[in-house]
């Protein structure tokens, strides 16, 4: 792996982890569409570049929503003095760490099954097809009634749930965690805030659990350059997609989303019927 070929990833990932258009799936695309091997060919750089990437992420989110982390930090070990959630604040605390539950119990269970049989582009291709349609559908047919101070344990509870299912590579966790936010009627800024809010713990929950793994190992030899390079690239970013996305969905809606995402597994759809590239990876 180039230094060049990791600021692209880290960018990809970066952008494609706050913008609803998956960034597991675009990671496995990218190498697949331009032909690098290098993840084929050293299977165990994969899993050490993946923690770079995701701690770059982690690094973004937090450094946008420092105070509020810090806020709701406070107010979650207040009301654990208190065994009760009294503030928004409070309540807020709890309804995100309820929501990061079901993936990080789905995650772990399942990490191998994912790995090897839900990475095939082709399957990312359906999967970035479908969701958009989902996408498209509820933003428009939602309301906007509810912020993030009226929502409710069964709403974290729902959201959690919706977010395993991004594990999947193709789905997107951004987006089908604001997609759920927006059929319960929230509204499109907070759900965007509430699923930043929810990849802190999340991302940087996978990023540990994968980084304890490497530990082991230790890098590949002549990575940390590479390695670097992408986490800062991911970092950057990642943090320009967070403020696009909040700036963004103040006055937009989510079809231009949707239509990327149609256009990207149409074009995979494509490639593969084509004959350009293999249906099952490189």
């Amino acid at each position: 792996m180039t230094v060049l070929q990791a600021i692209i990833l880290g960018i990809i990932q970066g952008v494609t982890e706050f913008v609803p258009i998956s960034s597991s799936g675009h990671l496995i695309l990218v190498p697949w569409a331009f032909g690098w091997t290098f993840f084929l060919d050293h299977p165990d750089l994969n899993k050490t570049f993946d923690v770079a990437l995701h701690l770059g992420t982690f690094f973004a989110v937090l450094a946008f929503f420092w105070r509020d982390v810090l806020r709701l930090l406070g107010a979650f070990f207040r009301s654990l003095a208190r065994r009760r959630a009294e503030t928004p604040e409070e309540r807020l605390a709890w309804l995100l760490l309820l929501s990061t539950v079901p993936a990080a119990i789905v995650g772990v269970a399942f990490e191998g099954f994912i790995e090897e049989r839900l990475g095939e582009p082709l399957l990312i291709a359906f999967l970035m097809i479908g969701f958009g349609v989902v996408m498209w559908l509820v933003d428009m047919r939602a309301a906007q009634t509810r912020h993030l101070n009226g929502l409710r344990w069964l709403d974290a509870l729902l959201i959690g749930v919706a977010q395993a299912v991004a594990l999947a590579p193709g789905v997107s966790r951004s987006g089908i965690t604001m997609i759920t936010a927006r059929a319960l009627s929230v509204d499109r800024e907070s759900s965007a805030r509430y699923s930043f809010l929810l990849s802190i713990p999340v991302i940087g929950g996978a990023a540990l659990y994968k980084a304890l793994e490497v530990a082991r190992d230790g890098l590949p030899a002549g990575t940390a350059q590479p390695f670097f390079w992408g986490m800062v690239s991911a970092a950057v970013s990642g943090f320009a997609a967070v403020w696009f996305m909040l700036a963004y969905l103040r006055s937009h809606d989510f079809r231009p989303f949707a239509v990327y995402r149609f256009v990207v597994g149409a074009a995979i759809i494509i490639v593969v019927v084509a004959g350009l590239r293999h249906a099952g990876g490189i």
